[in-house]
This record gives structure tokens, sequence and C-alpha cells, in this order.
């Protein structure tokens, strides 16, 4: 009976649909723990395939080439560590999320997926069957369980494991990131440790798909839910944990114990590795951006900086009469500190153009938001050009605050095809850039130091679509505006929770059919990376014809928030 057994992690970034790439990155992490001596290797849920795949799995030519390159793989595994590997499996009985478990060039174990989440942004009840809970399976002499992902927020697998006679938990995960999850995720864990009496290994993917984007951050829990090994948030790691067994059974002697950083540097760190990693897996290596002179283009600016260095951003100032000479200081103070390219496109002659075109159909007629919008569309068509011409993505640079009210112009400053701020309400772009200016990691291909101008963060914020206009003219203060959005789109509070806030009924209902109405244009806008607990999207999925209104009836009810996996 063994006394040790080495365990590889191996916290990598897979790509959706990228099956041999995938393949390889996981042989390789196979031999770095066989020259480790590791006696298993593990990587995450659907690694193969990547996560989420969505309905890309439900082709069946999809998961015919994954399990041809599933049992290529597999036959690789020889005279070395087991390799435990997440893909899609179909058989007879059902379609499942499998854990493939491969030894000596032999499948050792097929683990199914039995908790299936559906809340959220998941949907696997359209996607996979559910699995039935199976036993443990023997590595070396080593009895392991492995709930997948899902299957350990839940007591039933991890205690039929227990039960059945695994030694070890091996918990294979694609959990991706919102603010303050680890903490829930370490809960959850916690839970089982206590009830198994059982070590547990928490592995969860890194990177980017789409609008979600997985942290890393694994971990080792010891019985009594000591903390053996931690993870760094974000990177991507290969590296080992040692088990010895002792008189009360294993225990994983302490291993990596990584910085976990603050929750502003996880999300400005979730927007940067989202941006990279959309455009990288999208073919893309450069963007193009507007850049107003205001504070939610200079972060998307510094955001895509970091990203892929400021060699590879291309911005552009579009300014009209109402664009103010400060404006257009702070974008060359900003483009100059961070070294971006910086050119200027005056949109005044297309604007009169377009509307001597219009004059004789709009004639009698007062000037309004109308030919505000030309002048924003006139923006989006300029830059959306540039990117055709030179290949750089447009990004697309709108905060939460104006996406949940429509303070946005559709096919015009809306025009994009990622916008890394999407899920980041006003007053958070504030902070955010503060917390930016006086910090720098070495993730960062940007700049150190004030790398935004203080103006930028200083000034009222205005869309400068006419004269002396603010945002405050049509919306509420931000700090008001954040508070009751949060509310509505977070907590799925009503109005009578919302005045019990201590906010006033007639801005809530005012803030609240901004929400509604501005659905349609949410349903057309770019993609962003989800840091909150409900982005829009997959999160929250609302009609967009929708008569119903809250009359705010009722009593408060207490504040009560289902965590995801």
């Amino acid at each position: 009976m063994p006394d040790r057994f080495r365990l590889t992690l191996a916290q990598l970034n897979p790509t959706v649909g990228a099956l041999k790439a995938n393949a390889d990155k996981a042989f390789a992490a196979w031999e770095a723990g066989r020259a480790a001596g590791a006696d298993m290797v593990v990587l995450p849920e659907m690694f193969l395939t990547g996560y989420q795949t969505q309905d890309l799995v439900a082709k069946r030519a999809f998961v015919r080439d994954a399990t041809a390159v599933m049992e290529a793989l597999g036959a690789r595994i020889t005279d070395g560590p087991a390799l435990g590997i997440g893909g899609p499996f179909w058989d007879d009985s059902g379609h499942y999320n499998a854990y493939w478990v491969w030894q000596d060039g032999k499948l050792v174990a097929r683990m199914l997926k039995h908790e299936l989440p559906h809340k959220g942004i998941f949907d696997e009840y359209r996607l996979f069957d559910r699995g039935p809970i199976s036993g443990p399976y023997q590595i070396n002499g080593v009895r392991i369980g492995t709930p997948i992902c899902e299957d350990s927020w839940h007591p039933d697998v991890s205690e039929t494991l227990a039960e059945t006679g695994a030694e070890i938990l091996v918990v294979p995960n694609g959990s991706p990131y919102y603010r303050g999850k680890l903490e829930t995720r370490m809960n959850h864990m916690v839970a089982r440790v206590i009830e198994t009496e059982l070590p547990l290994v928490y592995l969860n993917c890194v990177g980017g798909q789409d609008d979600q984007v997985f942290d890393g951050a694994s971990f080792v829990l010891n019985p009594q839910a000591k903390l053996a090994a931690q993870f760094a948030a974000f990177d991507e790691i290969v590296d080992h944990v040692d088990f010895e067994r002792g008189d009360l059974g294993w225990t994983c002697v302490a291993g990596r114990d990584d910085r976990q950083p603050d929750e502003w540097e996880q999300d400005y760190r979730a927007m940067v590795m989202s941006t990279a990693d959309y455009l990288g897996k999208s073919g893309f290596s450069k963007v193009v951006l507007g850049l107003s002179g205001g504070i939610d283009s200079a972060l998307v600016a510094t955001i895509a900086a970091d990203a892929l260095g400021p060699e590879n951003v291309h911005c552009v100032m579009l300014p009209s009469e109402y664009t103010s000479q400060g404006s257009l200081d702070d974008a060359e103070d900003l483009a100059r500190r961070q070294g971006l390219r910086l050119d200027t496109v005056r949109i005044d002659g297309a604007r009169d153009a377009v509307n001597g075109a219009l004059a004789h159909l709009m004639e009698g007629t007062e000037p309004d938001v109308t030919e505000e919008n030309i002048q924003s569309r006139l923006r989006g068509v300029m830059l959306m050009a540039l990117s055709n011409k030179f290949g750089g993505m447009l990004l697309t640079t709108g905060n939460k605050s104006e996406m949940a009210v429509g303070y946005a112009t559709i096919y015009g400053d809306m025009n994009g095809g990622y916008n890394p701020i999407k899920d980041l309400y006003k007053t958070r772009v504030f902070e955010t850039c503060r917390w930016r200016n006086a910090n720098h990691r070495d993730w960062m291909a940007g700049p150190e130091g004030e790398v935004i101008p203080p103006a930028i963060i200083d000034k009222p914020p205005s869309a400068e679509l006419r004269p002396d206009q603010r945002d405050d003219d049509s919306l509420p203060p931000y700090e008001i505006l954040d508070g009751i959005l949060e509310g509505l789109v977070e907590d799925d509070a009503s109005v009578v929770d919302l005045i019990a806030r201590g906010y006033e009924r007639e801005t809530i209902k005012k803030v609240e059919h901004l929400l509604y109405i501005a659905e349609w244009k949410r349903f057309q806008s770019a993609p962003g990376p989800r840091i909150s607990r409900k982005g829009f999207w997959l999160d929250r999925r609302y009609p967009m014809v929708n008569r119903w209104r809250d009359a705010g009836q009722g009593r408060p009810r207490p504040e009560a928030r289902t965590p995801e996996s």
C-alpha cells in the first residue's frame, strides 16, 4: 500500500474547438508530470473541447472529432503517470459531460457529471444528460473520487464517493469568475471536506471565452478544511502537490501559497485577460477605438494596451464643434502617457452632408436627439471603416450603467466587436482608473505610473453631442443610478425593496423604465467580460417587448442570493 502520492495540477487555458491544440497542451502537462515523478496529472472540466461549448457540443460531428482526439491522446499516455481530462462522451444511454482517466494507453475510468448546472450562465440540461453517481477509481493503489464541478456544490456525489471508498477527492472545474467567487467556492468545498473527512483538490481552468473568463485560483484542502495549497488567480500553472498517508488517512503536504489579489485587481485582470483571449482566439492582434477624452474610452484604451501592448492600439479622436478643447487635450495626454497611436478625423463635414441630404424630409422639425445620434453613428461608420481597412478589431466603450439604461447610440458608439467594460458600472469605472494609476503588475503590457490623466477622472461625464451637455442632464447622479441598477439587475429587487434601501420612488421608476425599454439595444450589443454576479446576456434574459412594470406594492423582502458553480 503506497504511502505517498504525487498529483500534478494543470491549471491551463484551453480554446473552444481547438481540439488538437488542447490535446497537445494536455500532453505537455503530462510530460511535465512524468518528469516530476507524478502518479497522476489532472486537467480541468471539458478541457479537450474548451468550456463552455454551448450548442457546439450538441453537434454529432463535433463530438465524433473530440472523441477521436481524446482516444488518440489516451493512446499516448504510456510509461508514466495517469492522465485525467474532461471531454464529452456520447453513447446509446445519453450525452454526457465526462471526465476521462487514462493510464498505460488504456481507459481506466470515465466519470459522468451528475449534477448539471442550470442557473445564471449555465444551461447544461439542454446539452447533457444526467449521469449516474460513479464510485472511485484506483491509480497506483490510491482510490480517487472525481466529482465534476457542479457535483461538488451538492453533498450527494461526494458523500457517495466517500462511502464507496474514495481516499482523495479531485474536482475538475470550469468555474467562471465573478467578483468574490473564490470565497464562494471555498465555502462550498470546505463543506464537502467536513462532510467526507477527505482531502479535496479543486482544479479550475483559466482564460477568456466569449463573455466568460475563468480565473483558476485552484487550491487543495486537507481534512478539517485546512488550506494546503493555493494557486495564483488567472495564471497558467503546472505544479505538483504531494499527499502522504498517515494513521488517519491521506493529507497534502503544504505546497505553493500564491497571493490572491483584491477585488479591484481581479476585476481588472479579468477584463485584460478576456480582451486578450477574445482577440487572440479570434485571430486578431490589434484594435481600434474612438478616444473621446472621456473616462470610459480612456479605460478601454488602457485595458487594450495592457492586453495587447500599446503598439497594437490605434486610437481615433472624432471631434465636432461640440468637442471641448479639454477633451482634445486629455485624449492627446492619455495617448502620450501610454505610447498609443492617436489620429484625428473631424466629423463636421460628414454630419453636414447627412443633415443636408435629409433636410427636405426633416423640414419644419426642430433639432433633437436625432441630429445628436447622427454624429455618433458617423463616428461608428468611420471607426468600422478603419477596422475593415487595417484589420484591427473595433472596441466599443459603453459601461454597464449606460448599457442598462440605453444611454448609448445603437449603430453608433455601440459599434464594435468587443466591450471590455460592459459589466462595469460607471462608479466602478472611476475607481478602476484610480486603481490602475496606482498599480502596475508584470502581466500588464502597458507602462506603469499615472497612465490615465487625472483631468479625465475628475471632470463631469459628457457625450458632447450638443452645447454644454452633461450626463446628469438626462440621468440621476451615477452613485444613485448604479445603486438602483445593482438592485434591479443583480438582486432582482422590487420597487418596494429599493424604497426600503433609501431611494426615491420616482427615480426608481424612471430607472426601471429605462432598463426595460433598452433591452432591444442590449440584444444587439457587443459581448464583454462578465465580472459581476449578473451580467447582461446569459445571466439576465428578458423579453424585448415587455409591457409589465412593478406597481411598487407589498413589503420589502429579505435579500437572498443563490450562488452558482
